[in-house]
């Protein structure tokens, strides 16, 4: 069952009017998309926090809206970078019934066999792009590296997919791979230097 998250209409769209909102623990944000024009609205942080830990990133929220419940997933969020606050949000409304794409993060699980043995493992694709229906959206995709060796490699193609939704990233493309652990070079014995007065000599 989706979260529901109260949020009301902005009337005042002025400097002050934002101040204001963000000293009562609210922010400002916008709902738009499924054919409907984009409107300025606000929300409470602490419900918005709240909602968000619940359904996670890619969760959809049902929006109450002056009386009525609107589906939505949250999209670009803007945060204060000292103090963490939501400064602003984008929240899509979304069709329960029809496909859509968004990106999801990888977790890797597990402890490699190659980093028991010294190898390092480096991923350098963190989210890769899923394709369903908005309640059959992963959290997360996970991978379990526990057999992976020095010099092995996973890519997208590698990751389950259940059949609720689809990945529609290149399938080549590299996802991590475990390194063979680094090798400090010994440095070069200094060659003995002979003092100016014995070559004199």
């Amino acid at each position: 069952m989706a979260m529901t998250l109260q949020a009301a209409k902005r009337e005042e769209l002025k400097r002050s009017s934002l101040r204001k909102l963000r000293e009562n623990g609210k922010f400002p944000a916008v709902v738009y998309g499924n054919n409907k024009p984009s409107s300025p609205i606000y929300v409470d942080e602490g419900e918005f926090l709240k909602a968000i830990k619940q359904s996670g990133r890619n969760g959809v929220l049902s929006m109450e809206l002056g009386g009525q419940k609107t589906s939505v997933m949250l999209g670009e969020y803007q945060q204060d970078s000292l103090k963490g606050h939501i400064i602003h949000a984008d929240f899509l409304a979304v069709n329960m019934s029809e496909e859509m794409e968004v990106e999801v993060r990888i977790d890797l699980i597990g402890e490699a066999a190659g980093v028991k043995e010294g190898g390092i493992i480096q991923q350098s694709l963190h989210e890769v792009t899923v394709r369903a229906k908005p309640n059959e959206i992963p959290a997360s995709i996970e991978y379990d590296v526990s057999n992976l060796q020095i010099g092995d490699t996973i890519i997208v193609t590698d990751l389950n997919q259940d059949g609720s939704y689809s990945i529609t990233q290149d399938e080549d493309e590299v996802i991590a791979s475990v390194l063979a652990p680094r090798v400090e070079s010994e440095p070069e014995e200094a060659e003995e230097t002979v003092p100016a007065e014995e070559s004199a000599e």
